[in-house]
Protein backbone atom coordinates (compact mmCIF):
# COMPACT_ATOMS: atom_id res chain seq x y z
CA UNK A 1 0.00 0.00 0.00
CA UNK A 2 2.89 2.52 1.24
CA UNK A 3 4.46 2.10 -2.58
CA UNK A 4 1.28 2.70 -4.41
CA UNK A 5 0.86 5.77 -2.51
CA UNK A 6 4.10 6.82 -2.78
CA UNK A 7 4.19 6.24 -6.86
CA UNK A 8 0.82 8.14 -6.87
CA UNK A 9 2.15 11.06 -5.52
CA UNK A 10 5.12 10.71 -7.83
CA UNK A 11 3.61 10.46 -11.04
CA UNK A 12 0.90 14.33 -9.64
CA UNK A 13 4.40 16.06 -8.72
CA UNK A 14 6.32 15.10 -12.19
CA UNK A 15 2.49 16.30 -13.14
CA UNK A 16 2.52 19.91 -11.82
CA UNK A 17 5.62 20.12 -12.91
CA UNK A 18 5.64 19.52 -16.75
CA UNK A 19 1.88 21.07 -17.44
CA UNK A 20 1.57 24.13 -15.41
CA UNK A 21 -0.95 26.44 -17.09
CA UNK A 22 1.10 29.13 -18.95
CA UNK A 23 0.47 32.85 -19.54
CA UNK A 24 -0.58 32.68 -22.66
CA UNK A 25 -3.10 30.08 -21.57
CA UNK A 26 -4.25 31.88 -18.77
CA UNK A 27 -4.95 34.99 -21.13
CA UNK A 28 -7.17 32.74 -23.66
CA UNK A 29 -9.11 30.79 -20.51
CA UNK A 30 -10.02 34.07 -19.69
CA UNK A 31 -10.91 35.59 -22.88
CA UNK A 32 -13.69 32.94 -23.37
CA UNK A 33 -15.74 34.67 -20.69
CA UNK A 34 -16.72 37.26 -23.85
CA UNK A 35 -19.07 36.85 -26.69
CA UNK A 36 -16.81 37.70 -29.36
CA UNK A 37 -13.73 35.67 -28.37
CA UNK A 38 -15.90 32.46 -27.77
CA UNK A 39 -16.96 32.84 -31.43
CA UNK A 40 -13.82 33.20 -32.67
CA UNK A 41 -12.19 30.27 -31.25
CA UNK A 42 -15.67 28.58 -31.13
CA UNK A 43 -15.13 27.33 -27.86
CA UNK A 44 -16.60 28.00 -24.43
CA UNK A 45 -15.79 27.28 -20.96
CA UNK A 46 -17.95 24.57 -18.44
CA UNK A 47 -16.58 25.40 -14.76
CA UNK A 48 -17.46 23.53 -11.48
CA UNK A 49 -16.56 19.61 -10.37
CA UNK A 50 -20.58 19.09 -11.13
CA UNK A 51 -20.75 20.31 -14.48
CA UNK A 52 -17.13 19.31 -15.46
CA UNK A 53 -17.96 15.83 -13.80
CA UNK A 54 -20.80 15.86 -16.76
CA UNK A 55 -18.76 16.92 -19.51
CA UNK A 56 -16.52 14.15 -19.34
CA UNK A 57 -18.96 11.50 -19.78
CA UNK A 58 -20.55 13.70 -22.67
CA UNK A 59 -19.91 13.59 -26.32
CA UNK A 60 -18.44 17.08 -26.53
CA UNK A 61 -14.84 18.17 -27.15
CA UNK A 62 -12.59 19.00 -24.57
CA UNK A 63 -9.55 21.02 -25.41
CA UNK A 64 -8.40 21.68 -22.20
CA UNK A 65 -9.36 20.46 -18.54
CA UNK A 66 -7.67 22.58 -15.80
CA UNK A 67 -8.12 20.86 -12.21
CA UNK A 68 -7.43 20.50 -9.01
CA UNK A 69 -5.34 17.30 -7.72
CA UNK A 70 -8.48 15.96 -5.51
CA UNK A 71 -10.25 16.36 -8.56
CA UNK A 72 -7.77 14.54 -10.93
CA UNK A 73 -7.69 11.46 -8.70
CA UNK A 74 -11.28 11.27 -8.05
CA UNK A 75 -12.35 11.03 -11.66
CA UNK A 76 -9.30 9.76 -13.02
CA UNK A 77 -10.64 7.19 -15.46
CA UNK A 78 -12.98 9.42 -17.10
CA UNK A 79 -10.00 12.48 -17.22
CA UNK A 80 -7.72 9.46 -19.05
CA UNK A 81 -10.13 8.89 -21.46
CA UNK A 82 -10.84 12.59 -22.95
CA UNK A 83 -8.26 14.41 -21.85
CA UNK A 84 -4.76 13.93 -23.03
CA UNK A 85 -2.70 16.34 -20.90
CA UNK A 86 -4.82 17.88 -18.16
CA UNK A 87 -3.56 21.12 -16.52
CA UNK A 88 -2.86 20.59 -12.81
CA UNK A 89 -3.36 23.88 -10.53
CA UNK A 90 -4.03 24.90 -6.93
CA UNK A 91 -8.35 26.17 -6.29
CA UNK A 92 -6.87 29.89 -6.34
CA UNK A 93 -5.44 29.56 -9.70
CA UNK A 94 -8.70 27.43 -10.89
CA UNK A 95 -11.28 30.67 -9.46
CA UNK A 96 -8.85 33.52 -11.03
CA UNK A 97 -9.72 31.41 -14.61
CA UNK A 98 -13.14 31.44 -14.23
CA UNK A 99 -15.74 33.60 -13.80
CA UNK A 100 -16.71 31.79 -10.62
CA UNK A 101 -14.67 32.55 -7.59
CA UNK A 102 -16.33 30.01 -5.44
CA UNK A 103 -15.32 27.01 -8.48
CA UNK A 104 -11.79 25.33 -6.68
CA UNK A 105 -11.77 21.96 -8.43
CA UNK A 106 -12.20 21.99 -12.12
CA UNK A 107 -12.56 24.10 -15.30
CA UNK A 108 -12.77 23.08 -19.03
CA UNK A 109 -12.30 24.60 -22.24
CA UNK A 110 -14.75 22.78 -24.60
CA UNK A 111 -15.10 23.32 -28.73
CA UNK A 112 -18.31 23.99 -29.66
CA UNK A 113 -20.54 21.59 -31.10
CA UNK A 114 -21.89 21.78 -34.85
CA UNK A 115 -25.09 23.21 -34.94
CA UNK A 116 -28.16 21.36 -36.26
CA UNK A 117 -31.62 22.19 -38.03
CA UNK A 118 -34.56 22.76 -36.11
CA UNK A 119 -35.75 18.96 -36.01
CA UNK A 120 -39.04 17.53 -34.16
CA UNK A 121 -39.67 14.02 -34.22
CA UNK A 122 -43.60 12.37 -33.91
CA UNK A 123 -44.86 12.14 -31.05
CA UNK A 124 -41.84 14.64 -29.43
CA UNK A 125 -42.21 17.77 -27.45
CA UNK A 126 -39.96 20.43 -28.73
CA UNK A 127 -39.49 24.63 -26.71
CA UNK A 128 -38.88 27.24 -28.78
CA UNK A 129 -37.39 30.14 -26.79
CA UNK A 130 -38.45 33.91 -28.33
CA UNK A 131 -36.57 36.60 -27.00
CA UNK A 132 -35.23 35.07 -23.80
CA UNK A 133 -32.26 37.24 -22.69
CA UNK A 134 -31.55 36.19 -19.38
CA UNK A 135 -28.33 34.01 -19.12
CA UNK A 136 -29.45 32.31 -15.62
CA UNK A 137 -33.45 31.99 -17.24
CA UNK A 138 -31.91 30.23 -20.66
CA UNK A 139 -29.55 27.72 -18.80
CA UNK A 140 -32.64 26.63 -15.95
CA UNK A 141 -35.26 26.29 -19.16
CA UNK A 142 -32.50 24.05 -20.69
CA UNK A 143 -32.51 21.98 -17.65
CA UNK A 144 -36.08 21.68 -17.21
CA UNK A 145 -36.65 20.46 -20.91
CA UNK A 146 -34.07 18.18 -19.91
CA UNK A 147 -35.78 17.21 -17.27
CA UNK A 148 -39.28 16.40 -18.92
CA UNK A 149 -37.29 14.68 -21.90
CA UNK A 150 -37.96 17.33 -24.63
CA UNK A 151 -36.23 16.38 -28.13
CA UNK A 152 -35.39 20.02 -29.22
CA UNK A 153 -34.78 23.33 -28.07
CA UNK A 154 -34.77 26.54 -30.38
CA UNK A 155 -33.85 30.28 -29.73
CA UNK A 156 -34.72 33.38 -31.21
CA UNK A 157 -31.52 35.00 -32.58
CA UNK A 158 -32.40 37.73 -30.19
CA UNK A 159 -31.78 35.15 -26.68
CA UNK A 160 -29.34 34.98 -24.92
CA UNK A 161 -26.12 33.01 -25.45
CA UNK A 162 -26.15 29.23 -24.99
CA UNK A 163 -22.30 29.20 -24.50
CA UNK A 164 -22.44 31.87 -21.86
CA UNK A 165 -20.51 31.14 -18.80
CA UNK A 166 -24.12 31.79 -16.56
CA UNK A 167 -26.11 29.93 -18.83
CA UNK A 168 -24.12 26.57 -18.87
CA UNK A 169 -23.87 27.01 -15.02
CA UNK A 170 -27.31 27.04 -14.85
CA UNK A 171 -28.44 24.25 -17.06
CA UNK A 172 -26.59 21.90 -14.60
CA UNK A 173 -24.88 20.15 -16.67
CA UNK A 174 -28.20 19.45 -19.17
CA UNK A 175 -25.56 21.45 -21.75
CA UNK A 176 -24.36 18.03 -22.41
CA UNK A 177 -27.49 16.90 -23.94
CA UNK A 178 -28.99 19.59 -25.16
CA UNK A 179 -27.20 22.24 -27.03
CA UNK A 180 -30.08 25.02 -28.67
CA UNK A 181 -30.32 26.00 -32.36
CA UNK A 182 -30.93 29.34 -32.77
CA UNK A 183 -33.15 30.34 -35.91
CA UNK A 184 -35.91 33.11 -37.11
CA UNK A 185 -39.02 31.96 -35.37
CA UNK A 186 -40.98 33.17 -38.50
CA UNK A 187 -39.33 31.40 -40.79
CA UNK A 188 -39.43 27.82 -38.15
CA UNK A 189 -43.11 28.09 -36.94
CA UNK A 190 -44.15 29.07 -41.15
CA UNK A 191 -42.79 25.69 -41.89
CA UNK A 192 -44.19 23.20 -38.95
CA UNK A 193 -47.23 20.71 -39.42
CA UNK A 194 -47.41 19.98 -35.12
CA UNK A 195 -49.79 21.61 -33.39
CA UNK A 196 -48.21 25.14 -31.84
CA UNK A 197 -48.86 26.02 -28.10
CA UNK A 198 -47.95 29.46 -26.98
CA UNK A 199 -48.18 30.71 -23.31
CA UNK A 200 -50.59 34.06 -22.79
CA UNK A 201 -51.98 35.34 -20.16
CA UNK A 202 -55.30 35.49 -21.78
CA UNK A 203 -54.62 31.97 -22.84
CA UNK A 204 -56.94 28.58 -22.28
CA UNK A 205 -56.67 27.44 -18.78
CA UNK A 206 -53.35 24.55 -18.64
CA UNK A 207 -55.27 22.73 -15.77
CA UNK A 208 -58.74 22.32 -18.10
CA UNK A 209 -56.93 21.26 -21.15
CA UNK A 210 -57.99 18.02 -22.48
CA UNK A 211 -55.65 15.35 -24.14
CA UNK A 212 -53.22 17.27 -26.20
CA UNK A 213 -50.91 16.03 -28.96
CA UNK A 214 -47.07 16.77 -28.18
CA UNK A 215 -45.95 19.88 -30.83
CA UNK A 216 -43.69 22.77 -29.49
CA UNK A 217 -44.23 25.53 -26.72
CA UNK A 218 -43.42 28.80 -27.06
CA UNK A 219 -42.36 31.12 -24.28
CA UNK A 220 -41.88 34.85 -24.41
CA UNK A 221 -39.78 37.68 -23.04
CA UNK A 222 -39.76 37.47 -19.14
CA UNK A 223 -41.15 41.30 -19.71
CA UNK A 224 -43.28 41.25 -22.64
CA UNK A 225 -44.25 37.99 -23.76
CA UNK A 226 -44.36 36.61 -26.93
CA UNK A 227 -44.12 38.67 -30.05
CA UNK A 228 -46.87 39.74 -31.89
CA UNK A 229 -45.29 38.95 -35.13
CA UNK A 230 -45.42 35.36 -33.95
CA UNK A 231 -49.06 35.30 -32.86
CA UNK A 232 -50.55 33.91 -36.19
CA UNK A 233 -48.47 30.91 -35.59
CA UNK A 234 -49.83 29.84 -32.12
CA UNK A 235 -52.66 27.20 -32.91
CA UNK A 236 -53.49 26.99 -29.31
CA UNK A 237 -52.63 29.65 -26.79
CA UNK A 238 -52.36 28.36 -23.32
CA UNK A 239 -51.64 29.94 -19.53
CA UNK A 240 -51.19 28.95 -15.80
CA UNK A 241 -54.30 29.95 -13.69
CA UNK A 242 -53.31 32.34 -10.79
CA UNK A 243 -54.64 32.67 -7.24
CA UNK A 244 -52.89 35.51 -5.90
CA UNK A 245 -51.92 39.45 -7.24
CA UNK A 246 -48.68 38.63 -8.52
CA UNK A 247 -48.69 40.06 -12.10
CA UNK A 248 -47.16 37.28 -13.61
CA UNK A 249 -44.19 34.08 -12.81
CA UNK A 250 -40.75 34.17 -13.98
CA UNK A 251 -40.49 33.15 -17.32
CA UNK A 252 -38.49 29.84 -16.34
CA UNK A 253 -41.20 29.10 -13.56
CA UNK A 254 -43.93 29.36 -15.99
CA UNK A 255 -41.76 26.88 -18.19
CA UNK A 256 -41.43 24.35 -16.12
CA UNK A 257 -45.68 24.38 -14.77
CA UNK A 258 -46.50 23.97 -18.32
CA UNK A 259 -44.19 21.47 -19.72
CA UNK A 260 -45.48 19.46 -16.13
CA UNK A 261 -49.05 19.57 -17.83
CA UNK A 262 -48.35 19.12 -21.36
CA UNK A 263 -46.25 16.09 -20.94
CA UNK A 264 -49.29 14.36 -18.31
CA UNK A 265 -51.73 15.77 -20.64
CA UNK A 266 -49.83 14.26 -24.25
CA UNK A 267 -49.76 10.64 -22.12
CA UNK A 268 -53.85 10.84 -22.02
CA UNK A 269 -53.81 11.09 -25.33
Amino acid sequence: MNAQKNTRTIIFVAMRDGTMVSKSTAKFIRSLQIKKYRQKAQAFLVEGEKSVAELLQSHLHIDKLVAAPEFIEKYGTMVNKKVAEPLEASPAEISSLGSFKTNEAALAVVRMPDSKPAFLPEGRWGLILDDVRNPGNLGTIIRIADWYGFHSVICSRTCADFFNPKTIAATMGSFSRIVPAYASLPDLLGSVSVPVYGAYLEGQDIHKAQALKPGWLVMGNESTGIRDELDPFISQPITIPGQGQAESLNVAIATAVLCDNLVRLSKET
